[in-house]
This record gives C-alpha cells, structure tokens and sequence, in this order.
C-alpha cells in the first residue's frame, strides 16, 4: 500500500485518509478521529509511516491501521447479537490501535492488548492514560493491557453478564508477522468472528502477507488472502541478562 496521507495534525491525516480512500466507513473515521496519534508515536505522529517505538517494535503507518480495523469491523462493532464484542489485540505495542478499537467496540465491549515485554505492555498502558478518554477507558475495564505469548492467544474469564458466551474473541488483530496461523488463535475465535494476521509468506512474492481468517456461526473457517507487508516478526520474547 503506497498512499501516503501525511499532516500537521491528528485531524488533517484522519481527513487525508478518508479522502483516498483508505478509511471508508464513518464510524471508523469518528474513532480515529478521538485517538490523538501524538500520544502513542514517540516523534511525527501525524506522518504515515511506521515508528520504532523501541524493543525491536514498532508503531505501524496509520493506513495500516486504519486497513486493519476496516477489515474486522463486521465482527468489532455491537450489534442485537452481540452487543459485547471481545476483542484481544496481539502485539499492541505502543496501544494505539487497542485504543482505536475500544473506541468502536462499545460501552460494553473489552479490547485486551497483549505483549510479550514488559515494557512495551507498559507503554501501551501509560500511552492510554495520557488523554482522559484513555483513562476511562482503562478504569472501567473495558482495556487492558497483560503480558504473555500471543502466539497462545489469551484465556480471558467472561466478565459478569458475559458468562453465556463464555471465552474467546470476536476479533483477534495481529500486529507482527507469524511463522504460521497458529491453531491456539483459530481455537480462540468465537463463531462468527475474525483475525487479522500477517503471515511469513514467500509463495506470493511477498516476505509476509495479511490474512483475513474469518469463523461463520456454524463454525467453518474462511481464509482470505489480503496484501503483502512487512512486519517485525511475532517471536520470543528476548532474554534478559
């Protein structure tokens, strides 16, 4: 993806977006538009380009953002039928998409970021709490921010009122490159539900590839070749001395 939309402030990129295209729905727009990038991107924030952010991670360019949360937002948003939507956000980084994704998930939704250094879950957390709608966000519960290996996924207990539809995510955003879909993520999908990943993938002439891997009601798996990218990769989390 070559667009480049970048501005001078949170609301010029946001519009940059829209207007090529890149977000198309308005109520993605209205989210990004209440996370202010310059509280998760340690310099440039409104530049579309990916950052380090320090640990061998990154912020990604916010298109890739924005193309990430469109292409979920089916099973993100509440709905009759599920009016709780769970979302686990697997290499959240500096916590900029866990905090777009709360924003749309609803008063009654839970977007749970997962890292596997410290110090990075603890970024994302501290990036949140910067603006008061981040706070809110954090002390009602409805984000978190734990440390573990995402390439296990996540056993998160149902909050009280979500004890009929037990475990598991409607939404499982990747954000690091995968050796492989691993089958702990696929297990955890509820049904309907949707990961986006990217994969280490060779055959399309790319070094990784987005998937799009979504789960219907009767619980067959779909799988849909999206983009090619380039991602740090979802390893180990390093050694300490």
């Amino acid at each position: 993806m070559a667009w480049r939309c970048s501005g001078t402030s949170n609301s010029e990129l946001i519009e940059k977006m829209w207007h090529n295209g890149l977000i198309t729905d308005p109520r993605v727009k209205q989210a990004f538009l209440k996370v202010d990038r310059a509280n998760y991107a340690p310099a440039m924030p409104y530049e579309d380009s990916p950052q380090a952010i320090g640990h061998a991670a990154t912020i990604s360019a916010p298109h890739m953002h924005a193309s990430a949360v469109e292409h979920v937002l089916p099973y993100l948003i509440p709905s009759e039928e599920n009016p709780a939507p769970r979302v686990l956000d697997v290499g959240s980084g500096s916590g900029y998409l866990t905090h777009v994704m709360a924003e749309l998930a609803g008063p009654r939704g839970l977007v749970v970021g997962l890292e596997h250094i410290q110090e990075l879950r603890d970024l994302g957390e501290a990036n949140m709490r910067k603006s008061s709608e981040g706070r809110d966000l954090l002390d009602s519960g409805r984000v978190k921010f734990l440390l573990g290996d995402g390439r296990l996924g996540l056993e998160e207990p149902p909050r009280e009122g979500e004890e009929q539809g037990g475990t598991g995510w409607h939404v499982i955003h990747v954000g690091a490159s995968a050796k492989e879909v691993h089958q702990q993520l696929l297990d955890q999908l509820r049904a309907p539900g949707c990961i986006f990943i990217p994969v280490d993938d060779d055959s399309a002439g790319f070094a990784q590839t987005v998937w799009r891997i979504t789960k219907d009601e009767a619980g067959e798996v779909t799988r849909k070749r999206l983009f090619g990218v380039r991602y740090v990769p979802l390893t180990d989390a390093p050694k300490r001395p």
